[in-house]
């Protein structure tokens, strides 16, 4: 008798557990040839409310941390990752339709880009804050704070290098997000879900939803509970350069009402694989100034 494949219906992530979602819904997730490969459970809006009061509880012990353990954190995330090589390998061969040799090297790069933004947690305070002069009596300091909540839409493309290329820079300046993983595909994303869920990111930090988008985006950039977005996510969402752009206006007259921060939508796909810059981080960022009288 021949063996039947056990298929896996991947979940959410949710304040560091593995929820369905509350429609009770799922989709079809096929690889790069349309081959059925799993399903995927499709997010609502309460799945996305429920993600950001997770976000938000978890925001006070994860921005409370010293930027050096935020790095340690990261860090043992790149491990994991680099532990778990061959399934992310095939996650990424699967979804993109890539060679193995080419699926690695994605693998690879996104491992050395854990590892970036893990050695820049406790040293962009002092590239970015700053002493300034001031005329008087007083020191005035000038010091980066986590924004708040941020929500991804991760890039459409690129499931796994481009996802943790918005991802880490988030967490790694002490906010906490809720990320909307590629909708063709998810695989490699509910996969890193896993991966952290077994390393040192507290639950909550950060919260994975499989899902469209183009349905959950609208929500998540209204919700007043959530204080950054991300929109590079809606490139390519629906291959139509003009209602993606559309959406991507829509998006961020939406989020103006609690004057969220915005990181626009590219005209394009970015070459993910170029050398990251600061911007990803202080973009999520807020400067606080202290003025302090001297000798006191």
């Amino acid at each position: 008798m021949a063996r039947l494949d056990v298929r896996k219906t991947y979940k959410l992530y949710v304040g560091g557990a593995f929820p369905r979602s509350e429609s009770g819904y799922t989709y079809e997730v096929l690889d790069a040839k349309g081959r059925f490969v799993a399903n995927a459970s499709l997010a609502s809006r309460k799945d996305a409310r429920d993600a950001v009061v997770a976000a938000r509880k978890a925001f006070g012990g994860w921005s409370s941390r010293t930027a050096y353990n935020r790095g340690q954190v990261l860090y043992r995330v790149a491990e994991m990752v680099e532990d778990r090589r061959p399934q992310f390998v095939a996650a990424v061969q699967q979804a993109e339709g890539l060679t193995a040799a080419r699926a690695g090297g994605v693998v690879d790069a996104t491992v050395d880009r854990l590892v970036w933004y893990a050695g820049w947690t406790d040293k962009l305070t002092q590239v970015v804050g700053n002493a300034n002069p001031v005329s008087g009596p007083f020191f005035n300091l000038t010091t980066p704070e986590p924004t708040g909540v941020v929500a991804v839409l991760a890039p459409q493309a690129s499931s796994l290098l481009g996802l943790v290329s918005t991802l880490a820079p988030v967490i790694a300046t002490g906010n906490t997000c809720v990320v909307v993983s590629s909708y063709a595909r998810p695989l490699p994303a509910v996969t890193l879900a896993e991966a952290l869920a077994t390393s040192d990111v507290p639950g909550g930090v950060v919260n994975l939803l499989t899902g469209s988008a183009a349905t959950l985006g609208p929500w998540l950039a209204a919700h007043m509970d959530v204080n950054a977005i991300d929109l590079g996510g809606v490139v390519g969402l629906d291959g139509a350069e003009g209602s993606s752009q559309q959406l991507a206006t829509e998006l961020e007259v939406a989020a103006a009402d609690n004057l969220k921060r915005v990181r626009r939508a590219p005209a394009a796909e970015p070459d993910w694989t170029a050398g990251p810059g600061l911007d990803t981080m202080t973009d999520f960022v807020e400067l606080k100034t202290v003025w302090h009288p001297m000798g006191v």
